[in-house]
């Protein structure tokens, strides 16, 4: 799409004193007529810009016919183009353009001056009070995803790439609202890689190209469409759908309690567990909905919107969501209910089929083994009492959240094994595994990290052999090369 224009020429005005009648006439010869009104607020704009430029390198563009044309003119000429939005934010204003000449030119518009730089924004403040307008405000920040204020459009002359400015306005920009970016004509990689990377938030809705009337300037106007919905806006959709408490204290109650999920001890009192990572978390939703209490998110995030309605919700202070996201996901944790854990003894003899002893003190190694079992077919996991806590956070990320689909049981300590249960432990200083002949009812035993087996177990081991540079193996790694054996001997199901 083409803008044209009528091209009378310009005379020249050879006393190089210009008057506001002179810039009335460039005006009208590009098609652009204002108020008397309107035209006193732009030539007092115009002189303000004149009389600040030297100190403040307000524009380079310092002749008056190329400051009328190539700055007020180019500044209007959007409003022409298309119908834009209000309230309408002008991003990186600099010394107020395209958003004081669009205000001056359409006086409906509610208009964000957004300035980072101090004297600029020192000037345009300045300039506001002086022209008297309405509805024209200064920001003077620097505009990120983080900043909410709610606009219908954004606006830029500036020289940054559109993928950076949609990431940057993304904290603003209500759904169905414009990103109008004022470019030159060499932007087609811009506007295709902005249109892949942000194909489920923005849409291209207009590729205008055009000139400025009376210059050889060339230009196109590439206004993109948000599709999706800005954090607030969901943020705010969940608040009327959660019951939710905002906490920004450690002293809070409720902070407390989470806080001492991070351990065991807290675990096993309150019976609850928090489930960190995205992919982790939706499963836990997805298969297990009953044991699913409540989101903990950081106070500028929302919980995933397709979750139950029933679930509490608790927006934490950034930093207080730091310490309870302990594996740094970034993302809305789960706090689940924990199943409760029966007690075993071994006088009661172990259960029927297979079953894995667990004594790792470390809880990403619990996580893990549980996994490999759950994943190997064994039937009961049976956790001695040196073993950390299977619901630790750090035992249910490395489970995969494979914790909650396992048959879990709480044992004596290792010392406390009787020799005549029918056991198959593991120790470097055992017999090769690979021929070891595996009852129909057993349980594996790993050793203790570090310590390894009481004597009573360890005479009758199993080990996996391996290199003598290496020591011995992780204590998970042995248990599950240990089960991948054991499963390659069993009937095919």
């Amino acid at each position: 799409m083409k803008i044209k224009t009528q091209q009378k020429p310009i005379p020249h005005n050879r006393t190089g004193l210009y008057h506001p009648g002179d810039m009335d006439n460039l005006l009208n010869r590009c098609g652009i007529e204002f108020s008397p009104m309107q035209l006193d607020q732009l030539w007092t704009y115009h002189n303000l810009l004149r009389q600040y430029n030297l100190d403040l390198n307000l524009t380079r563009i310092h002749n008056f016919l190329n400051m009328v044309l190539k700055l007020y003119v180019d500044s209007i000429l959007p409003g022409r183009l298309i119908d834009l939005p209000t309230p309408l934010l002008d991003l990186g204003s600099g010394p107020g353009m395209p958003g004081i000449p669009l205000k001056i030119a359409y006086p409906h518009l509610e208009i964000f001056l957004a300035e980072s730089r101090r004297k600029r924004v020192d000037f345009l403040e300045m300039a506001v009070n002086r022209l008297k307008i309405e509805h024209i405000s200064v920001i003077g920040t620097s505009i990120s995803s983080r900043f909410e204020t709610p606009v219908q459009g954004v606006i830029t002359r500036a020289v940054e790439d559109i993928t950076t400015t949609l990431d940057r306005v993304s904290g603003c920009l209500i759904s169905g609202g414009l990103a109008v970016f004022m470019k030159g004509p060499g932007c087609d990689n811009e506007i295709r890689e902005a249109s892949v990377k942000f194909q489920s938030k923005f849409r291209l809705m207009h590729h205008i190209d055009y000139h400025i009337p009376h210059t050889s300037q060339q230009r196109r106007l590439i206004v993109f469409q948000r599709i999706d919905e800005p954090l607030w806006e969901k943020r705010s959709k969940a608040m009327d759908r959660y019951p939710f408490s905002i906490i920004e204290s450690e002293q809070n109650k409720i902070f407390k309690d989470l806080k001492k999920l991070l351990t065991g001890r807290g675990i096993k009192k309150y019976q609850m567990a928090l489930i960190s990572g995205s992919k982790q978390v939706m499963e836990i939703l997805r298969d297990f909905p009953e044991r699913c209490e409540a989101w903990i998110t950081a106070n500028n995030q929302p919980p995933p919107s397709e979750s139950p309605a029933y679930l509490k919700w608790y927006q934490l202070a950034s930093p207080l969501f730091k310490i309870i996201d302990a594996a740094g996901t970034e993302a809305p944790i789960l706090l689940v209910k924990t199943p409760l854990v029966p007690k075993w003894s071994p006088e009661d003899g172990l259960p029927e089929g297979t079953s894995m002893l667990i004594p790792f003190q470390d809880p990403e190694n619990v996580g893990a083994v549980i996994r490999t079992a759950v994943a190997f077919g064994v039937k009961n996991i049976i956790l001695l009492a040196e073993s950390a806590h299977p619901y630790h956070p750090k035992s249910i990320r490395a489970s995969g959240g494979a914790v909650l689909r396992a048959s879990i049981s709480e044992g004596p300590a290792l010392k406390d094994i009787p020799k005549n249960l029918p056991i198959i432990a593991l120790s470097p200083e055992g017999t090769n595994i690979s021929g070891c002949e595996f009852p129909n009812t057993f349980a594996f035993l790993p050793g203790i990290e570090g310590s390894g087996l009481p004597d009573h177990l360890r005479a009758r081991a199993y080990s996996i052999p391996i290199h003598k540079e290496v020591e011995s193996l992780n204590a998970a790694t042995a248990a599950a090369i240990a089960l991948y054996i054991w499963s390659q001997k069993q009937p095919i199901p």
